[in-house]
């Protein structure tokens, strides 16, 4: 089983990579915006005390969110491994997933960092705003504003994970299909 988190600014093409990682290695994609989605839909308890924050416009707790991320380890059974697609955000959820993990008897295997820089990032989410109507891509005071929270506050989470050996940062620009093939050759590398 390996286990992956898929890292990188907003628009760093996370959710295309993680598309085309589940397709080719099988794995389970726990995305936190999915999870969040499915459980309010399902009227879970942990997707109606969500709900309580996200009408406010606050996020939500890093428990309810690591309860959710346990819901779905739980509920996948045997799978060939786990990419985690935007989580975790904060050290403090790094270490409630590693938590998490090591009482599953698992552990982080890589930390893939998808490199793109502020300008290509901010481009690719106009570009998906124009297509997508999601209104936080189509302002680029926003989009800029959420880069700087990737700097200031989620970068952290690669310095956490560093000192096991697990960080690799992958360029992040260029065409999808060799973005790709680097992270494939990353999660082969793996004993």
């Amino acid at each position: 089983m390996q286990n992956i988190i898929l890292f990188g600014p907003p628009g760093s093409g996370k959710g295309t990579q993680a598309t085309r990682l589940v397709e080719k290695y099988k794995f389970v994609h726990l995305s936190t915006g999915d999870l969040l989605r499915s459980e309010r839909k399902r009227e879970t308890k942990l997707g109606i005390e969500a709900q309580k924050f996200m009408v406010k416009g606050e996020l939500v707790p890093d428990s309810v969110v690591i309860g959710m991320i346990e819901s779905a380890v739980q509920e996948a059974g045997d799978v060939t491994g786990f990419i985690f697609d935007g989580y975790p955000r904060t050290v403090p959820q790094a270490e409630a997933l590693d938590a998490l993990l090591a009482s599953n008897e698992m552990s982080i295997d890589r930390v893939l960092v998808l490199d793109v820089n502020e300008e290509e990032s901010t481009k690719r989410l106009l570009d998906r705003g124009k297509t997508s109507n999601r209104k936080d891509d189509q302002d680029e005071s926003v989009i800029r504003g959420r880069y700087k929270v990737y700097l200031d506050y989620t970068v952290e989470v690669a310095g956490y994970y560093e000192p096991k050996g697990i960080v690799v940062n992958i360029p992040g620009e260029g065409a999808i299909e060799e973005i790709t093939e680097l992270l494939a050759s990353e999660i082969e590398a793996i004993a």
